[in-house]
This record gives C-alpha cells, structure tokens and sequence, in this order.
C-alpha cells in the first residue's frame, strides 16, 4: 500500500537511514538542499511544487517536504500485478476525460497501479494526463489487453472484484485488505463477460432511486474510498 512520509525532518532521516523511497516532492520555497543533495545521491526522483501544491498533496498538511513509499514505477504489467496492493481496471472505459478522472481517484486514494485494455494515440494519453492532474507522475499506468490482464492477476493471485449490477453484495461486504484488482466498466457497456467470469467477487452498489446507475466517477469513488477505508491501519 502507497505511504507518506511527511516533513522535511522526517524525509531527511528517512533517506539518511536508507529507507525504500520512490520519490521526493519540496516545496521550492524552502531550503530543502540537504533533501536535495541525498536525492541526487541515492538517485531518487524529486520534484518541486508550490505551498499549496505540498498542503493538498500532504496527508497532514502544511509540509514543507514529503517522501511518497510504495509508489513504484512499474514500467511492464508482469511488475505491477507482482507487486500486488491495490490495481485498478478500467475495463472498456474509452472516454479519455473519464480515464484521466479515474486515474486521479486510484491515485489519491493510495493505489498502486492502473491497467487499461483500450488503444490510445498519443493526443489522447496528452488528454488523459491532463485531466488526471499528472497522477501517472506517482502511479503506475499501464496499457495491454483483457486476457493478458486477466492471467496476469490470476498468475499472482489477486482477487478479483468487479464492481457490477448483477453483484451479489456491497462493496463493504467483501475484504480488500489484501492484494486486489479493482475492475470497473465503461457506463454504456459495463464490464465485459469475459472479466466478470474471471472474478472471485461481483459487488453492486446499492441503489435506491429511478435512474439505472451511478455515473463512472461516483463507482470508482466508491469502491476506492472502501478499499481504502478498510486497508488503513
């Protein structure tokens, strides 16, 4: 699971004592050199931003430095599936809009991978960024095909839980403590017949009005905030 470490004195020790650090965002008005001059060394990825970029990225807010932990780079769908936590599946989702706004929820709500089964030109990953605020700066994105994901999960054992209409339980009725794929589908389509026969669980959100269904962002949102909710200590 995805981590902080908050302030510049605690970064600081952390990369003296040699912690497994994946990236450094300062704030670029502050004097962080020491910060600085560990990254280069240690060739940590470091970043800088604003006060108020540091005050929403920080869980604790008002930080001057903050270390991001279990935020590995994965750069092939083999590494991030093996590494388990948290994936999420946009299956079919084609609308580059709605992928970036979902990648931005998996992102801030601690994931530790996206994989996508849609083809996309490099205009439309510009698109995708943009509307993700950049989060494939922290979290991994990935882009191959149903089958391939589908082994790929199996292969390391995540538990696979859709999120569905045809679900049999609530999303808090099913234990996200461990290493889990997330799946999605597009609003129209929903998930495909071949994923959802692949799962180990199909939860539906409960509903209790006239219209068929929450849009994407509301289901992504629920289900992360869950994940979430139950993975914190």
């Amino acid at each position: 699971m995805a981590g902080q470490i908050t302030g510049a004195e605690a970064v600081l020790q952390a990369l003296i004592d040699g912690a497994a650090i994946d990236r450094v965002l300062v704030d670029r008005e502050k004097d962080t050199q020491k910060i600085r001059d560990l990254c280069i060394e240690r060739d940590i990825p470091l970043e800088e931003g604003s006060t108020n970029d540091l005050w929403r990225m920080s869980a604790d807010g008002n930080v001057d430095a903050l270390a991001l932990v279990g935020r590995h780079q994965a750069t092939t769908l083999d590494d991030i599936m093996s590494r388990g936590g948290v994936i999420w599946f946009f299956d079919g989702v084609t609308y580059s809009t709605n992928l970036g706004f979902t990648i931005r929820t998996a992102e801030v709500s601690g994931a530790d991978g996206v994989v996508l089964n849609v083809s996309k030109t490099h205009e439309e990953r510009r698109t995708i960024r943009r509307a993700s605020m950049r989060a494939d700066r922290f979290i991994p994105v990935i882009y191959s095909d149903t089958n391939e994901i589908l082994t790929m999960a199996k292969k390391h054992n995540l538990t696979i839980i859709s999120a569905e209409d045809i679900g049999d339980r609530a999303p808090w009725d099913v234990d996200m403590t461990g290493d889990i794929l997330l799946v999605v589908g597009a609003e129209r389509e929903g998930i495909s017949e071949e994923t959802l026969q692949h799962s180990d669980y199909i939860v539906r959100l409960p509903m209790d009005g006239f219209v068929p269904s929450y849009n994407l962002q509301v289901a992504v949102s629920v289900l992360a905030v869950e994940a979430l909710r139950q993975r914190k200590p």
